[in-house]
């Protein structure tokens, strides 16, 4: 008697947690609670392929499912999901996607599905729409293949799959589907006799090779480099060069150094006077146009071009006028008189006419006076001696 208790009371506790456990979870969609998508009694899994987290403070946005009731086995169908969240709230497109190691992909790949790669042409699509009351309604469509174990009609359960929402502060909702069935046909089950179909075309496989699209790329592009920098360079080379001007010497300094040279030149141990004389008048006549500024007029004058009236004349309109005109005037007058009168001078009077030129030279080279601070200038503090 007391043994038959005993079994009804263990009955009654095993039905009592079934009970509790086939309950939906009421606080799912409170703040900062989450809820673990446990397997189906019948399932054949017993990993849990997603768990639901809504952070504290937030409101768990709605969700509805749809998975076609009927498929194909290898053949992918579309989860359509449609989420109404907060405008501040965006449905991450890589959300659902996990790692291969993660218990959601072992759950699902026990589950006998599998999430195609997204550049094989079922990629997942994502849209937003704008809502009622400052929300958006976000559409997900998600392509899953079935991949039964045995040929034929199969039932199957897609376990719950993740859904990534992120907010504007930087944290993350985790949405969990629900369990769909879906029945899964061989896609040669209406054929009546269906027959071995060939492969499929060859689809060409292209490789990544870093150092081959460096070199596509490198290579044009320094091959137009250097043609535009060697067209530069050409640029440059044909520019017009303006050659630096010599730094003008004074022209007392010229006639200084012709004298001198004429000095040491043998035109008087050799005897020609004549060319002498010549070449120190020429002296002279050159510094006085270089000096005086008519070296080079409008009217042609320069130094050895000019007469002697029409070069003591020029010296006239000098100002300040010349204290060493009548020097000059009486040097000029006597290298007329010896070349139009057809004189051979003598050795004495050609030294004397060189160091007559350059007593002229001497007597005319500007003075160089110090600049005169203005009147008004502060004057520098003078230092007084200490008693």
């Amino acid at each position: 008697m007391r043994r038959a208790a005993l079994l009804l009371a263990l009955a009654a506790l095993s039905a009592a947690t079934t009970a509790r456990a086939d309950e939906p979870d009421a606080g799912a969609a409170d703040a900062g609670t989450a809820r673990a998508n446990e397997p189906d009694a019948g399932a054949d899994s017993t990993v849990a392929t997603c768990v639901e987290h809504v952070p504290a403070g937030a409101t768990r946005p709605k969700m509805v499912e749809e998975l076609a009731a009927r498929g194909f086995s290898g053949y992918a169908a579309k989860l359509e999901l449609s989420i109404t969240h907060g405008k501040g709230e965006t449905v991450l497109p890589e959300g659902f996607r996990f790692q291969s190691s993660s218990d959601a992909a072992r759950g699902l790949e026990k589950a006998r599905f599998t999430i195609p790669d997204a550049s094989g042409g079922v990629a997942p699509t994502i849209e937003v729409v704008p809502g009622e009351g400052g929300k958006s309604v976000t559409t997900l469509t998600i392509a899953v293949v079935p991949l039964p174990e045995k040929a034929g009609r199969n039932v199957m359960t897609l376990p719950p799959l993740p859904i990534a929402i992120g907010r504007a502060s930087n944290e993350f909702i985790t949405l969990c589907t629900k369990r769909h069935t879906i029945t899964v046909e061989d896609p040669i089950a209406n054929e009546l006799d269906p027959k071995v179909k060939p492969n499929p075309p060859a689809r060409p496989q292209r490789e990544d090779w870093p150092l081959a699209r460096n070199l596509a790329i490198g290579i044009p592009l320094g091959i137009a480099l250097a043609v535009f920098g060697f067209w530069l360079w050409r640029l440059y080379q044909r520019r017009p060069r303006i050659e630096p001007e010599a730094p003008k010497i004074a022209p007392w300094i010229l006639a200084l150094r012709a004298l001198e040279e004429l000095r040491r030149s043998d035109l008087l141990e050799t005897g020609r006077t004549g060319e002498y004389f010549d070449r120190v008048s020429d002296c002279i006549r050159k510094y006085l146009g270089g000096r005086y500024g008519f070296e080079t007029t409008e009217q042609g004058y320069n130094g050895l071009e000019t007469t002697t009236a029409e070069m003591l004349e020029l010296l006239r309109r000098v100002r300040p006028p010349i204290m060493e005109l009548a020097r000059i005037k009486n040097f000029l007058d006597d290298c007329d008189l010896v070349k139009f009168a057809r004189l051979e001078p003598t050795r004495e009077l050609c030294v004397e006419a060189l160091e007559r030129g350059e007593l002229i030279v001497q007597k005319t080279i500007p003075v160089m006076t110090p600049a005169r601070p203005p009147a008004d200038a502060p004057r520098p503090p003078t230092m007084e001696a200490s008693p």
